[in-house]
């Protein structure tokens, strides 16, 4: 559980995210904080509601089709920069063949978030920047994220497996 905050987002969001999984609450992007509101709520909390099953990332599309709409028609640019980092999240966390293409197509948008953090939020800008090259390279290597293999019924391969048992996944961070 990353972040150890499962229980928590069960506990209060389980309903909302449900709503939101069926499409009750696709009104909320109407406005950049319904969007990015809706976002985490279709990426983040899928993750835990349904965590070690295929449905914690039932969502992935849906949460990548919004935020790659919220970058197009501007309603990211209204954010702040800590927010606008869901939006690259979601990107990254959406497996497909043009999964890849979707991660170097953010490359600038990355880059300008970078750019707008303030001084004292520290590594948080160079961070994000790292965390989308990693995913980057992980998707260039791979085309898909490998540690959702076995859950999602996938065979790996040598290399997969060779990654899959170092244990060093972008999502999860070993120095902390």
């Amino acid at each position: 559980m990353q972040g150890g905050m499962d229980a928590a987002i069960v506990d209060r969001f389980a309903d909302l995210t449900q709503a939101a999984a069926t499409g009750q609450l696709d009104h909320w992007a109407d406005t950049a904080r319904g969007r990015l509101a809706l976002l985490i709520v279709l990426d983040q909390f899928p993750r835990s509601l349904w965590r070690d099953t295929p449905g914690a990332y039932a969502q992935d599309i849906k949460a990548t089709r919004l935020a790659l709409e919220g970058i197009e028609n501007g309603d990211v640019d209204q954010l702040e920069p800590w927010e606008m980092t869901f939006f690259a999240i979601a990107i990254s966390h959406c497996e497909g063949p043009d999964h890849l293409q979707r991660m170097r197509g953010i490359d600038g948008f990355v880059e300008s978030v970078v750019a707008r953090c303030p001084k004292n939020l520290g590594e948080f800008g160079p961070g994000l920047r790292d965390q989308h090259e990693r995913v980057t390279n992980i998707i260039a290597t791979f085309g898909r994220h490998p540690h959702r293999n076995a859950l999602l019924g996938r065979m790996s391969s040598a290399e997969e497996k060779e990654y899959i048992a170092a244990g060093d996944f972008p999502h999860l961070k070993k120095d902390i």
